[in-house]
């Protein structure tokens, strides 16, 4: 789909509106001026590109179909032009722009293209592993997935296998990539080395997140094993100045290249806001404490003092991080009742905790609030006995058996104690969190993790990011990057909050995107990662607002109620064409309104800090309140009320919480209905529900009432042609006897009235005829009024429309409609009962529009 100015957005069938994508690249065959329509399509489009694309760049993920973005098929093609020159080097793709599906479609065409090529994917992440074999098998390919180093020698040294993949923590004893765990999974290669090691064909090894191997013992270890074989280094994170040198030594140079800026422009990813929270942490009367810890220690010797001593320094540090603690969670549980996405449960958020028991001791705060059951830790830490023997001493709970006993306690709310053993339990329980995080987060909006789940962990809804632990470098950046994913239209950043200064301060950080905890990156491999939240909400809201007053600019003075309706709807009562132009300004009006209305909600409660004045926000309040009544008035003076609501998820509780606009509440009493079907149920007493200003204004209430019986006539014509027709003829007369001033408003109002009772409620083939008796459906009195006019006794079309009806619903099969065989079934049982061809058509084309049939 696209056109001249705005160029072309692709995707396969199926895709949802927002992964639709667009097109880019720097080469221009053909000089097609300032064309974007013309230019996008032949880049995407020529014969060998779009054949290209269809069979090397689809798959089916999970069992949805997928196709590339420029940055995926450019950096593939890059890698096959490598794969023919057999040199390695590195694919640097950031978080979230599918870097594990290009590897699946590089793989996949070295497999076609290679004589005897085998690939070797080497992750570090169970999701990716997980993830590849299920892509694989969606184009009918099976991965080995090796258990130990002895099954990777021997899947190599077998030759059976083309396709093969290594998981690096399988092999050592945490959960999380380690050094210990590369040392293990290097020697577990070498110990099972033998000396008639040759493995067949041509070996290519790709090496996920190869960031964490840049000292090259992986890859050193690799060209042990496989001397000869090529390596391609995948990562989503910009390399380290000081790394950058060797990486590029070890892998190679840049195959390709899609930074982070470059994905946020082109709406792969969203935008990151950033704010720093400072939780203070003082000790309120040193004095006293001093007081109480020498009245407590009277008569002990020295020695024993400085032992008591030490251990109420290190209760008072406890003691001390519990009320920070504290303090964290209650101010999460503020943003939880305040900021839209998590209030409105579409949006949920990750905690990263100091520690495990940090966590486990957070977990136990939120337990006792509303978000008891929507909480969860999801941790390396599986409780054991073992953990706390030898941990009691009677002077209360040390920290490893309060971090059991809440682990323990987590996992009971959600097993049966005698269930499973506390490994299987856990791995089940961390299961389910993290499905229940991305397909429900209403049902999860908060997970505390340490270290998990800041690594390829995609999850849509996580909004908000919270970090109370010292991060830098690539785990900082991977972490930051998990709320970055694009998902409902209510959703346009994520939101970074932290605790621990890791940008040292925010006037830096905006000076310098890099700050000191990016310090280790070159500056424009980070350029445009962080933004200062209050400073960019501000830009954003402007902008949004001089948009608004650019769209709304012709407007006619004094900008009235009916100025607007005329603007966005049409000069005058039955102007179809001029309403139906107008369609692109009111759907922008529609998007405009909401992201202005959104824009606000982020910064309502903090206007002062983003530099507002008192007045200026009070202004700033009365604007979105107008635009809000506008985009309302205009969407039901069109007919747009029902058709357009894909536009506003998110609207109603916003205005309630921020503006409480008496419109809204009056508007809520529509819910899914049009204004038709409420003056069909309500008569007259249906204007009440009108707004003030339509209530208020009789010319502006019949023009609503227009637009919407026009609307629904041209919505149900296919249904019942002639019937519709009449309708917009009685609709047409209606609308010029009052503008020939033939009848008052008041008068109009109740003709408008009653011809929208007839529209709703089709009754026979005049107005207001009753249809015989046994034209008793929709369908049958859409077929009697519709045949062909030679049929012109009653009694005959009576048994015309039934005996038609009674053919299709013997001939019709389940989902007719979609099968060209069953169709022309149904076609040629109402063919043999009609006399002509042209006469079938007509009547088929009526037939399919039919709710019944």
């Amino acid at each position: 789909a696209g056109n001249a100015t705005e160029g072309v957005r692709y995707g396969v069938i199926g895709t949802p509106e927002k992964h639709w994508l667009r097109w880019k690249e720097n080469e221009v065959r053909l000089d097609l001026g300032d064309d974007a329509l013309l230019r996008e399509l032949d880049s995407l489009c020529r014969k060998e590109r779009l054949l290209e694309i269809v069979h090397d760049f689809i798959v089916f993920d999970s069992g949805i179909k997928k196709t590339c973005r420029h940055n995926q098929y450019f950096g593939v093609k890059a890698a096959q032009a490598k794969v023919r020159q057999r040199e390695g080097g590195i694919i640097w793709h950031t978080q979230g722009s599918g870097k594990s599906l290009t590897m699946v479609w590089l793989a996949k065409w070295i497999r076609e293209n290679v004589r005897n090529g085998r690939v070797l994917i080497v992750t570090d992440r169970t999701e990716l592993d997980e993830q590849i074999e299920r892509v694989f098998k969606g184009v009918n390919e099976d991965i080995h997935r090796t258990e130990s180093g002895a099954d990777l020698v021997s899947a190599l040294n077998g030759g059976h296998d083309w396709l093969m993949g290594s998981l690096i923590h399988k092999f050592g004893p945490s959960g999380e990539l380690s050094d210990q765990d590369l040392e293990t999974y290097v020697e577990s290669i070498k110990d099972s080395l033998s000396g008639d090691f040759q493995p067949p064909g041509e070996v290519f090894v790709f090496v996920d997140e190869c960031h964490r191997t840049q000292s090259g013992r992986l890859h050193h270890a690799m060209k042990s094993l496989l001397p000869n074989a090529m390596l391609v280094g995948f990562t989503g994170t910009p390399l380290l100045k000081e790394d950058k040198r060797r990486s590029i030594e070890t892998f190679g140079p840049y195959i390709h290249t899609y930074k982070y800026d470059e994905a946020v422009g082109d709406g792969v990813v969203l935008d990151l806001r950033y704010e720093v929270r400072d939780i203070d942490q003082n000790v309120t009367s040193q004095d006293k404490i001093d007081e109480w810890f020498e009245a407590k220690t009277e008569g002990l010797t020295d020695s024993a003092r400085a032992q008591i001593k030490q251990r109420w320094g290190t209760m008072q540090g406890v003691e001390s991080s519990e009320e920070r603690l504290r303090k964290i969670a209650d101010d999460i549980r503020f943003d939880m009742s305040t900021r839209d996405r998590l209030k409105s449960c579409r949006g949920n958020a990750i905690l990263v905790a100091a520690n495990i028991y940090s966590a486990y001791r957070l977990f136990e705060m939120f337990k006792q609030t509303e978000l008891v059951g929507k909480c969860a830790v999801i941790s390396s830490y599986k409780p054991s006995v073992t953990d706390i023997k030898g941990e009691e001493t009677g002077e209360g709970k040390t920290e490893k058996q309060l971090q059991y006993e809440i682990c323990r306690g987590m996992l009971a709310d959600h097993f049966n104690e005698a269930e499973d053993s506390a490994m299987h339990k856990a791995e089940r329980f961390e299961r389910e969190v993290k499905r229940r995080f991305v397909e429900e987060p209403g049902q999860m909006k908060l997970v505390i993790v340490v270290d998990m789940l800041l690594t390829g962990f995609d999850a849509p809804p996580a909004t908000y990011l919270y970090i109370d632990k010292k991060m830098q470098d690539h785990g900082l950046f991977q972490a930051i990057c998990r709320v970055n994913r694009r998902d409902t239209d209510d959703k346009e950043y994520g939101y970074i909050i932290d605790y621990k200064d890791l940008f040292q301060s925010l006037e830096q950080s905006v000076k310098d995107y890099t700050g000191k905890a990016f310090e280790g990156y070159d500056s424009a491999d980070v350029d445009g990662l962080l933004k200062d939240r209050l400073k960019q909400g501000r830009a954003r809201l402007e902008e949004t607002l001089e948009a608004l007053k650019a769209l709304c600019e012709p407007v006619e003075k004094p900008c009235d109620n009916a100025a607007y309706v005329r603007f966005f709807c049409a000069a005058e009562s039955g102007d179809d064409e001029h309403l139906k132009h107008n369609e692109s300004n009111r759907v922008m009006l529609y998007k405009l309104a909401a992201r202005f209305l959104r824009a606000y909600a982020n910064l309502a409660n903090e206007m002062r800090d983003a530099g507002y004045s008192s007045s200026e926000a009070a202004k700033v309040k009365a604007e979105v309140k107008h635009y809000e009544d506008v985009r309302r008035m205009v969407k039901l003076a069109s007919g747009d009320y029902v058709d357009m609501k894909m536009y506003e998820p998110a609207m109603r509780h916003l205005l309630d919480m921020y503006i409480r606009a008496e419109d809204s509440k009056l508007l809520s009493k529509f819910d899914d209905r049009t204004l038709v079907e409420l003056i069909v149920e309500q008569g007259d007493k249906a204007l009440d529900t009108l707004p003030g200003n339509f209530r208020y204004d009789p010319e502006l209430a019949a023009e609503t009432i227009a637009n919407n019986v026009r609307r629904l006539i041209v919505d149900r014509t296919p249904v019942n042609p002639r019937y519709y027709e009449k309708m917009s003829k009685l609709l047409d007369d209606l609308i010029l006897r009052r503008r020939k001033a033939a009848a008052d408003y008041k008068a109009y109002l109740a003709e408008l009235v009653a011809l929208a009772k007839q529209v709703k409620q089709v009754t026979g083939p005049e107005q207001g005829t009753p249809p015989p008796p046994e034209i008793n459906t929709p369908a049958l009195g859409a077929l009697f009024v519709n045949l062909p006019e030679h049929y012109d006794s009653e009694e005959i079309r009576v048994a015309k429309a039934l005996a038609l009806d009674s053919s299709i619903r013997d001939t019709r099969k389940a989902d007719w409609r979609e099968n060209r065989f069953k169709r022309r079934e149904v076609r040629n049982a109402i063919r043999f009962l009609l006399e002509s061809d042209e006469d079938a058509d007509k009547i088929f084309e009526i037939v399919k529009a039919q709710d019944e049939y």
